[in-house]
């Protein structure tokens, strides 16, 4: 059975056979369902908890 793996940055469930795997230098391994949490995350440095539309940020 396929593993389903959860988005690092939005925190939504990932299907099987979508998706990127981002390694870093420093061997963590960063899965994101879409190109947009992966440029959030990335690119522009942005927390989850403050992006309104992540789960991280329903938490609060």
């Amino acid at each position: 059975m396929v593993e389903r793996r959860i988005c690092s940055f939005c925190g939504n469930e990932i299907e099987p056979g979508t998706g990127k795997i981002y390694g870093k230098k420093d061997g963590t391994v960063l899965y994101f369902c879409k190109n947009k949490c992966q440029k959030n995350m990335i690119k522009l440095g942005r927390a989850p908890r403050r992006v309104r539309w992540s789960k991280e940020y329903a938490k609060q």
